[in-house]
């Protein structure tokens, strides 16, 4: 990242792929939801499209629903970098301050950390999951 700004060009192209991704994320999960016949996924279901509320995201992952709850994680990682953004802290290790190397946010822009400090976050937080953002 050359210049913490949330107007510089590295912060909007981030911003676009990151808006790019949320859209992408909530039809993956307006989708997934479109077949089901549970009657909590559908109140959930009919609750997203009435209010578009993704605040039922803890409600989904209490379901258990992988796919479901890795993307509601994944969503919520991409709000968090968007957020990053507008307060002009992108491309900034959420713990240790330093800036996080420009290909690793080329290859996960919702990164919050540097990769020492992910594996560090890893290992203190490790529960057999799939490892976090």
């Amino acid at each position: 990242m050359a210049k913490n700004t949330p107007n510089s060009p590295d912060f909007l192209a981030a911003k676009a792929e990151l808006i790019q991704r949320r859209h992408a994320l909530r039809a993956e999960i307006r989708e997934q939801f479109a077949d089901h016949d549970d009657p909590k996924v559908m109140a959930l279901r009919n609750r997203l499209e009435d209010t578009d509320d993704w605040a039922v995201a803890d409600e989904w992952a209490a379901l258990d629903i992988a796919q479901v709850s890795r993307d509601v994680r994944e969503l919520a990682a991409v709000e968090l970098a968007l957020t990053r953004i507008a307060e002009g802290s992108y491309g900034t290790c959420v713990d240790c301050g330093r800036p996080i190397e420009p290909g690793r946010l080329e290859r996960l822009p919702q990164a919050a950390r540097d990769v020492e400090c992910q594996q560090l976050f890893e290992k203190l937080h490790a529960s057999g999951g799939t490892p976090t953002l």
